[in-house]
């Protein structure tokens, strides 16, 4: 059955304006392109229907206290540091070796690096294994979707960017920090600076950027926390749809642990890339004229099939 005009239309209407949404929402915002092309706005119309029933108020920081369930890591982070630090000292605390994790891979190029303890349907068995008190804690409390331990060097940064998914919070407890208010993180443009021992929560999906812009490393727990919903079945749908996607993006620590589908993807494509760039800059420098018609020529022909896919 072909599919109308009217429908084909109603659907790019629906999606352009969920993404324009996401995009005023808040104060500090992407360039406009980048947001219409950006991995983030393949979520805005799931996103609007988190935002529209949403437990807690739409905010960049929200109150900790609401998530009291939480404060069982905050009164043993002494005990979750021990452990962190033993894994930063002996190096297990890294990058993606494989290129295998889309969620952070732009992150690994400022020198971040994490160690993962729990993704989504249950702890990582290197995690198990190396720190075990901090996945007891952390596994202790049904709403930690995702934990790690995450590590960014002094004298480095972040860039803007917002997080592609609005089913879940993001919750941080500094571990080792400057303790520095020249070590913090921007998010919708407010600021707010890690402590050891010091908690917060905020919306991942404003737009949020990090500076540490001392000679410290910094390390923290990193959770995803379920975003409470105020309608019990927007709630069921956000936990199948957080399953499915916990699934498809599982991340390893060690070679012998699973690695979901968009990771393999992910690491496929970006050695894909890396063959294809090589090719196209070794061209580019032999024939740099014909480069500069190709260019506008491939963009015509992705615009003219997009025009033929609508009408």
């Amino acid at each position: 059955m072909t599919v109308s005009f009217a429908a084909k239309a109603g659907v790019l209407l629906v999606f352009f304006g969920s993404v324009l949404f996401v995009h005023l929402r808040g104060k500090a915002r992407l360039p406009v392109l980048r947001q219409f092309v950006n991995h983030s706005a393949l979520f805005a119309p799931y996103n609007s229907l988190m935002y529209l029933f949403s437990g807690v108020p739409s905010k960049p920081y929200l109150d900790r206290q609401r998530f009291p369930e939480l404060d069982v890591l905050k009164d043993n982070w002494q005990e979750i540091r021990e452990e962190a630090m033993r894994l930063f000292d002996e190096g297990y605390i890294r990058a993606a070796e494989k290129d295998n994790d889309a969620g952070f891979g732009s992150f690994f190029k400022k020198g971040w690096k994490r160690f993962y303890l729990k993704w989504y349907d249950k702890p990582l068995p290197s995690a198990e294994t190396l720190c075990p008190r901090t996945v007891e804690l952390v596994s202790s409390i049904p709403n930690v979707k995702g934990a790690m331990f995450a590590l960014l060097p002094g004298g480095s940064h972040l860039n803007p960017h917002r997080d592609p998914f609005a089913g879940s919070l993001r919750y941080h407890l500094g571990l080792s920090t400057p303790n520095s208010d020249a070590c913090r993180i921007y998010v919708d443009g407010e600021e707010y600076a890690w402590r050891d021992g010091e908690d917060v929560m905020f919306d991942e999906t404003y737009v949020h950027w990090v500076k540490n812009e001392t000679d410290v490393t910094r390390v923290i727990l990193f959770c995803d926390i379920e975003r409470p919903l105020s309608s019990p079945l927007m709630t069921r749908i956000n936990r199948k749809v957080s399953a499915f996607l916990g699934r498809a993006t599982a991340p390893q620590n060690t070679d012998d642990e699973r690695v979901g589908g968009i990771n393999q993807a992910y690491a496929w494509s970006k050695r894909f890339s890396n063959r294809i760039s090589g090719q196209v800059k070794q061209f580019k420098r032999a024939n740099p004229k014909a480069y500069r018609v190709l260019r506008p020529v491939l963009a015509v022909l992705v615009a003219y099939l997009l025009y033929r896919w609508l009408f």
